[in-house]
């Protein structure tokens, strides 16, 4: 079972449409009204060094049951070993961040939240040295072509405007990020999600 949490905290059950474990993304059925779609960005090509903000509930249960916003730049075009589905951002991310929106400086998505670098385990493999802000997200243009190979219709734009300071970002991200919680197993019915149901 698969349900969704919206800003006005209405809560909602999903249903996963799609998965791809090879661009790690899934696709989910929402009632209408449950949020904002986000703009994919249509060009012009990401660039190293620009700005991006993130989006997502890291770490929630720990930190703010909220929404937490960061920001940080694209520092490669490519991921690890140079995967080229990913872009690797420094905008700080955690657990929970996943599946969560990378915008440019007009609201635009041009990437998914999908991992961060294990900075412990490359601090043993290289003898102590801790990486900082090595993060990844699937690039937009990956996402844009999952979803329009499972009949979903992506809105897409130039990003040409002026560039959006990070609090602004923020709110046209907040009326389209969903908090996901999954269960699975015994004692699904009895799974504790807090808020109200969409109508």
């Amino acid at each position: 079972r698969v349900m969704v949490r919206n800003e006005r905290r209405q809560m909602a059950t999903a249903r996963v449409v799609a998965d791809d474990q090879h661009r790690d993304l899934a696709l989910l059925a929402v009632p209408a009204g449950a949020g904002t779609p986000l703009v994919f960005r249509d060009g012009p090509a990401v660039e190293r060094g620009e700005g991006v903000v993130t989006y997502g509930f890291p770490l929630s249960g720990l930190l703010s049951s909220g929404p937490t916003l960061t920001t940080g730049d694209v520092s490669a075009l490519s991921g690890i070993h140079d995967n080229p589905l990913h872009l690797q951002i420094s905008a700080p991310v955690q657990p929970g961040n996943s599946g969560g929106p990378v915008l440019d400086r007009n609201g635009h998505v041009i990437g998914v939240v999908v991992s961060k670098l294990n900075a412990l385990r490359v601090a043993r493999m290289t003898g102590g040295d801790v990486p900082q802000n090595v993060n990844f997200a699937v690039k937009g243009s990956e996402a844009v072509a999952f979803l329009r190979e499972h009949r979903a219709a992506p809105k897409l734009a130039a990003s040409d405007g002026p560039d959006l300071r990070a609090a602004q970002v923020g709110e046209i991200a907040n009326a389209a990020t969903l908090f996901v919680q999954c269960f699975e197993g015994r004692g699904v019915a009895d799974a504790g999600v807090p808020g109200r149901a969409l109508p």
